[in-house]
């Protein structure tokens, strides 16, 4: 789960990470009133759950309350990347000397999480990553000890040498593991972690990303999730218990199980196509997943095809081809749909589907080419 800006911000003040006040508004008059208790110059800043707000025009500078309204005007309602802006963050505008980056990031390849420190601040940790990597610096903790003071000290000497500094970021990266920690978070980044021109360390960003694992035992942090801010597809899945994210080929896949679904993307991108998501309707024999999971794909108008591609085991096979007959007599699928069942009452399913006139396979990659193929016939 994302949670927008403001929200992580008030993770990190409560922890004690210095930033700047600010707050939230819905409205242009909300964002002027609060230009005007903050006083001087604010910045104006869209909350949506994607990056890119700056160069998408959802990051303005207002020198006064009236400009802070005039910002959150041309702010407020305006799309990027398919999400509307509803609320803006309205903080004061820093004086900036220098820029880091400070992030923690869950591993799973260690399965620790991985502190990652540069002094090239302010633009995307992956361009500096590509361009200049050896300006990144990594430690991974070990969380039966937590970060130790020693880490944190090696961090922080990796961004500052000013020795103020360095026992402020010190601090910060203590702090920040600790949201990290008790939050349940997956990542928890400050970007821009800024020194000021008076001797200050101060965060001027915060990006935290929940593990949705944790939020069956914190409804505190479960009703921070703003769905308004989501890919609309991404939500109605979660609502029907699927597991789909959203991508932008023309191959939409249904599938059971991650690992297959991931064999199934890679194999799409090898015959030439373009997975259009990422779709695992899981163990479960319930031909209603079947039918939420072809709702959800047949609304994205990119879809040129739709590839089934299950593997029985504890899930049936017959299941799902009652699944996709039921969903064709619900509402018209005006895509080809190609269809791969193996495993757990094979044979019953081929002669479900036999009976409305559609025809099913059991090698994968003969449908995965099938599939491939028909997107460019359409085209």
């Amino acid at each position: 789960m994302n949670l927008h800006e403001y929200q992580a911000r008030d993770l990190l003040k409560v922890a004690g990470i210095p930033m700047f006040d600010g707050d939230v508004a819905s409205t242009p008059t909300e964002a002027e009133a609060i230009a005007r208790r903050l006083g001087g110059t604010v910045v104006v800043k869209a909350q949506v759950h994607v990056g890119g707000r700056g160069k998408a025009g959802g990051v303005k500078l207002a020198r006064n309350p009236a400009e802070a309204l005039e910002c959150a005007s041309q702010i407020l309602g305006m799309t990027i990347k398919g999400l509307v802006v509803n609320k803006v963050l309205v903080v004061p505008a820093a004086d900036i000397a220098t820029e880091s980056y400070v992030g923690l990031i869950l591993d799973r390849a260690t399965q620790l999480p991985v502190f990652m420190v540069s002094d090239a601040g302010g633009v995307d940790i992956e361009e500096v990553a590509a361009k200049t990597p050896e300006k990144i610096t990594k430690i991974a903790v070990d969380p039966r000890y937590g970060l130790m003071p020693h880490q944190a000290l090696t961090l922080a000497l990796a961004l500052y040498r000013d020795w103020a500094h360095v026992k402020a970021a010190t601090k910060i990266m203590m702090q920040l593991y600790q949201v990290f920690m008790n939050n349940g978070a997956s990542l928890a980044e400050i970007n821009p972690l800024v020194t000021t021109p008076d001797g200050k360390v101060l965060a001027l960003d915060a990006k935290i990303i929940i593990d949705d694992n944790e939020l069956d035992r914190r409804p505190d942090l479960a009703v921070l999730r703003d769905e308004s801010g989501e890919e609309p597809s991404e939500v109605q899945a979660r609502r029907a218990n699927l597991t789909f994210i959203k991508l932008d080929g023309n191959v939409g896949c249904v599938v059971n199980g991650a690992g297959l679904a991931m064999a199934t993307m890679d194999l799409v991108k090898y015959y030439g196509g373009e997975p259009a998501n990422f779709l695992d309707i899981g163990g479960s024999s319930n031909p209603e997943k079947v039918v939420n999971a072809l709702k959800i794909i047949t609304a994205d108008p990119n879809v040129k095809v739709i590839l089934f591609n299950i593997f029985g085991g504890i899930t049936r096979t017959d299941d799902v081809a009652n699944g996709i007959v039921a969903a064709t007599k619900q509402f018209e699928v005006k895509v080809p749909i190609v269809i791969r069942l193996t495993g757990t009452n094979e044979a019953e399913a081929f002669k479900i589907l036999e009976g409305v006139g559609m025809v099913a396979m059991n090698d994968m990659d003969a449908a995965v080419s099938k599939a491939v193929g028909l997107t460019k016939e359409v085209a």
